[in-house]
């Protein structure tokens, strides 16, 4: 008697991602609230903003080069054990930070936050793309959206905090809350025991029906090139997420009053609110495109406005108000990569190593944190608008390779790793084993 494969019940996925969104949402803070912490760190300790920003660089790095190791242990012993680890480091590292009467001790912080970040970050997009195998532009850029917009909530207050208690106050409070919610979420996170059933009207977008494991995957010259395109946009969205403190008050535009959609503020925190709105907004509703237009098409359509955003910054940029509209629209843009990425990698490389194959593109956000004091050098030397100008290339020249590069090598190393594996009845190219 034929017996009828199990599948997953249809609240189980959306919970897995609601889950995931929260995580996401409570580790936000060690990343797009830094720059509220960078001005008031160097006006108590004098230790100068490229000596302090090496702390974000070191956040940046351990969170995204440890990512595939912590997805290793996700794809075998599922998402709880991991994220149940991130939310205790993650809270460490705001506690070490309110702490910190040296430089050693700050980069000790970013170090701990940084790995404590990226277990939360690469298990919760990982876990995603399993849970929707035939929509992950939808689920990792809602997911990634968590991390995006995470802050948004919390700006003002972490803000105000800052100013009336100092940021030691800040960090030591906001971190043990942030890590009390990340521990209790993860408490309810695991990885799909049945088939996922696919949808009625299955995605015409080209997928590999190959799982590739992360050393072969390594191997494809297609992965690579995704590297360096990721590396290209990431640079400037990280210089601008660490250092928009900064230069709002070098533009002269920081303290500068604002009214935009009837909210009033300061530029820059009005900036600092709208971006993380923006940015995630953009997440989700960029990867729900890339899943019907298909994943080259919406990079092309980001990585050009991004390119836009940024040049208006270069000629306008001292004005307050196009400050605040600008950046927006580059955060709004710029997001997507968190979804865009991860989605064409599955797509690319399969489902079953899905952690660790996005876990390993995801470094390229490390490899492009090494620029972001760059640019305070560059900056000194040239101004905010020579950086801004070097951005503006990066996203042009990624938004062009995602055209005419990206979609023709992507296709043809689609096309035969379906033939070779449906040769080798679903084996994984090179190896004897099925891999699924």
């Amino acid at each position: 008697m034929q017996t009828t494969q199990p599948s997953v019940r249809a609240w189980e996925p959306w919970f897995q991602l609601g889950c995931g969104i929260v995580c996401m949402a409570m580790i936000a803070n060690l990343q797009y609230g830094w720059t509220l912490f960078v001005d008031p760190i160097d006006a108590k300790h004098h230790w100068g903003r490229a000596a302090i920003q090496l702390a974000f660089t070191l956040f940046v790095l351990t969170e995204t080069w440890l990512v595939p190791v912590e997805a290793w242990f996700v794809d075998r012993y599922g998402p709880r054990v991991v994220i149940t680890f991130g939310g205790v480091m993650i809270a460490l590292s705001w506690i070490v930070n309110s702490q910190a009467s040296s430089l050693t001790m700050l980069y000790a912080g970013a170090i701990l936050g940084g790995i404590g970040a990226g277990s939360v970050y690469g298990t919760c997009v990982g876990n995603a793309l399993k849970w929707f195998p035939y929509r992950r532009g939808l689920a990792a850029g809602a997911t990634a959206a968590g991390f995006g917009a995470g802050a948004a909530l919390t700006v003002v207050p972490i803000a105000a905090m800052i100013a009336t208690s100092g940021y030691e106050q800040a960090f030591l409070w906001f971190g043990i809350g942030q890590g009390i919610v990340v521990l209790v979420i993860a408490q309810f996170l695991y990885m799909p025991k049945h088939k996922i059933a696919p949808p009625k009207k299955v995605s015409s977008l080209p997928q590999s029906k190959v799982d590739y494991k992360p050393a072969q995957t390594v191997s494809k010259p297609v992965f690579w090139l995704l590297y360096a395109m990721f590396v290209m946009v990431a640079s400037g969205g990280l210089m601008a997420a660490a250092q928009i403190g900064p230069i709002a008050h070098d533009l002269g535009v920081a303290d500068i009053p604002v009214n935009v959609f009837g909210l009033q503020a300061a530029a820059l925190t009005l900036a600092i609110s709208l971006d993380r709105i923006f940015d995630g907004f953009g997440r989700p509703l960029f990867g729900y495109i890339s899943d019907r237009i298909g994943r080259e098409n919406t990079m092309f359509i980001a990585f050009g406005t991004a390119a836009a955003a940024l040049l208006v910054l270069v000629f306008h940029g001292s004005n307050p108000l196009v400050f605040v509209l600008a950046t927006a629209a580059f955060f709004g843009v710029f997001g997507e990569i968190y979804s865009l990425f991860p989605a064409t990698c599955g797509d690319t490389f399969g489902s079953k190593f899905a952690a660790t194959n996005a876990g390993m593109l995801y470094t390229a956000k490390g490899t492009a944190a090494l620029l972001v004091p760059l640019a305070s050098v560059v900056a000194a030397t040239y101004g905010w608008y020579a950086v801004f100008a070097i951005a503006v290339g990066l996203n042009a020249c990624a938004a062009l390779l995602a055209m005419f590069v990206l979609r023709p090598v992507r296709a043809r190393f689609i096309a035969r790793s379906n033939v070779a594996g449906e040769a080798t009845e679903t084996q994984p190219i090179g190896v004897s084993q099925p891999a699924h």
